[in-house]
């Protein structure tokens, strides 16, 4: 695998665009759509928060259907969630609008991020919708990864290619997500597009596998969004024939490419977290089972404590083996093993000896090394070992600082 150029256009048959609908008080792009040019097998993930947009309702009863789909529509600036009866007539209404000038019967998926209980002005977002749908091209992967953004610092985006039987295979990815991150399905919103065709309930297997071992294991404050969604679409413009063995080569790699871009997006959200400063990667191993370690580790990287420890660059250990015991899993803390990127700071249960300044030092040159760009070859590296059982799971987080008080103090106001 390679990565490439275009995110989430780099696959054949997709388009994408973004406009400035007057949606955000920002006059910043807030209309977003994504088309594949032929019908596409979709697949989704979503929020098990019983508060919930009017948009995630409504993606989970077209993908129920098993109808082909043809493109995705997001705005920005409006969660459309607790708006009751009137939101969710504009997200069924707006889909059928959409339809309409596609000139399509495939089903259309909708997508919402913004304020809470602010209804969507209908007028701006219809007058809106033809104009995307104008300005959609192949080179339209970035600007869209743009217009999703909302407290988001950079772009997330991606895009892989490989070849399975002399086809070559682009899937590209992007999400948003920096405030209200604590999935248990995705990440505010993520969209993945990949030209190889795959099977409708293997894509849905395939996505909620890989959703499992990146962004259900993110956290930066522990709140979990109405709007959660990760959709994806997969068309056959890359001449492979239809994948229908879960087992085979072709699968495999497939499925491998999709956790590749879940991980890498679900660590950029980690990372742009309100205000943070740096990324937290947390390792446990030794557990009795792959389940217990990422519970154990996404409880870790969670920690208010934690997190506020690490961007005061202190190396306050005493809380990460807090949190770990407190994760609801049993094992015995006088097999208990934490490290700090090169330094033990305690081992067999027993606190060690270790340079202070030095493992403070470490904290605050990965922050200064992932840098503006928030680049994620730079993170916090916390490893826990609590047995000696063959379990191993991965978490990532971000530090808790003044600024995250701040913009969520001031968000609306």
């Amino acid at each position: 695998m390679k990565v490439v150029e275009g995110g989430v256009t780099a696959p054949l048959g997709f388009l994408a665009a973004s406009i400035r609908a007057g949606l955000k008080p920002s006059g910043l792009p807030d209309l977003t759509m994504i088309v594949s040019e032929v019908p596409a097998n979709g697949a989704g993930v979503f929020t098990t928060s019983v508060v919930r947009a009017a948009c995630v309702d409504f993606d989970r009863a077209v993908l129920r259907s098993g109808q082909k789909i043809r493109a995705i529509l997001c705005n920005a600036g409006q969660a459309n969630a607790c708006t009751g009866i009137e939101g969710a007539k504009i997200t069924r209404e707006s889909a059928q609008f959409l339809q309409e000038l596609l000139k399509t019967e495939d089903g259309v998926l909708i997508a919402s991020t913004g304020v809470i209980g602010q209804q969507i002005d209908r007028a701006k977002l219809w007058a809106g919708i033809p104009r995307v749908i104008e300005q959609l091209s192949r080179a339209g992967g970035m600007v869209a990864a743009q217009g999703i953004v909302t407290t988001d610092l950079v772009t997330k985006t991606i895009a892989l290619e490989t070849t399975i039987q002399g086809k070559t295979i682009r899937m590209g990815g992007m999400a948003k997500g920096s405030g209200m991150i604590h999935p248990n399905m995705a990440t505010m919103l993520a969209f993945i597009t990949c030209d190889a065709p795959v099977e409708a309930q293997l894509w849905q297997k395939m996505l909620s596998d890989a959703t499992d071992r990146s962004f259900n294991q993110i956290t930066v404050d522990g709140d979990t969004s109405t709007n959660d969604m990760l959709l994806a679409l997969s068309n056959d413009r890359s001449g492979l024939s239809l994948i229908t063995d879960a087992s085979s080569p072709e699968a495999q790699t497939v499925a491998q490419m999709l956790r590749e871009i879940c991980i890498y997006l679900a660590k950029k959200v980690a990372r742009d977290g309100e205000g943070a400063t740096c990324l937290i990667e947390v390792q446990v191993g030794g557990a009795e089972n792959d389940q217990q370690a990422s519970r154990i580790a996404k409880t870790i990287v969670g920690s208010a404590l934690v997190k506020s420890a690490i961007f005061g660059r202190d190396p306050n250990w005493g809380r990460i083996a807090a949190a770990a015991g407190r994760a609801g899993i049993d094992f015995n803390q006088d097999h208990l093993r934490i490290e700090l990127g090169d330094y033990v700071l305690m081992d067999q249960g027993q606190p060690q000896a270790f340079d202070r300044a030095g493992a403070s030092a470490y904290l605050k040159g990965q922050a200064e090394r992932s840098g503006a760009e928030q680049l994620i070859d730079y993170p916090v590296v916390i490893k826990v070992t609590i047995g000696d059982g063959q379990g191993q799971g991965l978490a990532w987080g971000c530090d808790l600082t003044y600024d995250y008080v701040k913009i969520n103090a001031e968000y609306t106001t």
